[in-house]
């Protein structure tokens, strides 16, 4: 991990009417790390991700790649630029096979192939990656939850992005499911992507994570190491909940 920052938000804002789901959030996503995005439900944490990747129109704020400006480019154009995401709810196309689903993302990002008998090979290489071997020829309707997710990580990884945006892919899985997840996002990683996640499941994202924002009512309330996060009493408060206070507590009593 570098300190240098591939992916920059000044003021970023997304305004809903009379609601504030991004209120002047400022981020700096550096090369090499993964960067967790945490907060309660309503936070603002998805919607940062849309703005970023041009999925949602940002209300005021500017947003850089590697010092290029990206505000306002369309969701191809940011993903040719080498950013990839995957979304909250996993929406594949019906009717088509694991392994054709992934390649229609090898069609777009940073160098799409150009003819489908290519991007079936890359698509083929994914699914491997994503320990979906031996399910590619199986329509998606008939993949569960945790094939679903992988599936749509690796769609996104056929992109070759540079920037790898995850929502929520840990949702809904077993224990065992998540651990092979971590293992995998630590994978993707350590290949070179940077990545920016959301999670709600902290024993997943304190692990995975260099370092941790935290977002309350569309504000960015807390920055740090995983640790630091942890020991926040304003993100306590707001999002960690009481089993932390109660951690600390019991630890700041330890040595009397």
């Amino acid at each position: 991990m570098t300190r240098e920052s591939i992916l920059t938000g000044a003021n970023v804002s997304k305004y809903f009417g009379a609601l504030r789901a991004l209120d002047d959030v400022h981020f700096e996503l550096y090369g090499g790390e993964i960067l967790g995005i945490i907060g309660p439900n309503g936070a603002g944490k998805t919607t940062l991700l849309s703005v970023i990747n041009g999925t949602l129109p940002i209300t005021r704020g500017r947003i850089f790649f590697k010092e290029k400006e990206i505000t306002g480019l369309k969701p191809f154009r940011i993903a040719e630029l080498g950013i990839s995401r995957t979304f909250q709810i996993v929406k594949p196309f019906p009717g088509m096979t694991a392994l054709e689903n992934v390649a229609i993302g090898a069609l777009f990002g940073k160098e799409p192939e150009k003819k489908m008998p290519r991007a079936m090979e890359k698509a083929a290489e994914m699914i491997r990656k994503v320990a979906l071997k031996d399910k590619e020829n199986i329509l998606v309707e008939k993949l569960n939850v945790s094939e679903r997710k992988r599936l749509e990580l690796a769609r996104a990884l056929t992109q070759d992005p540079e920037i790898l945006l995850l929502d929520e892919v840990m949702a809904g899985l077993t224990p065992r499911e998540i651990e092979d997840i971590m293992a995998l996002i630590r994978e993707v990683n350590r290949g070179g992507t940077t990545i920016m996640v959301i999670e709600h499941v902290m024993k997943a994202i304190m692990g995975i994570s260099n370092r941790i924002i935290v977002l309350h009512h569309g504000q960015k309330i807390a920055e740090g190491t995983p640790n630091e996060i942890s020991e926040d009493r304003q993100v306590i408060a707001a999002y960690l909940g009481e089993r932390y206070s109660k951690r600390l507590e019991e630890a700041s009593h330890a040595g009397d």
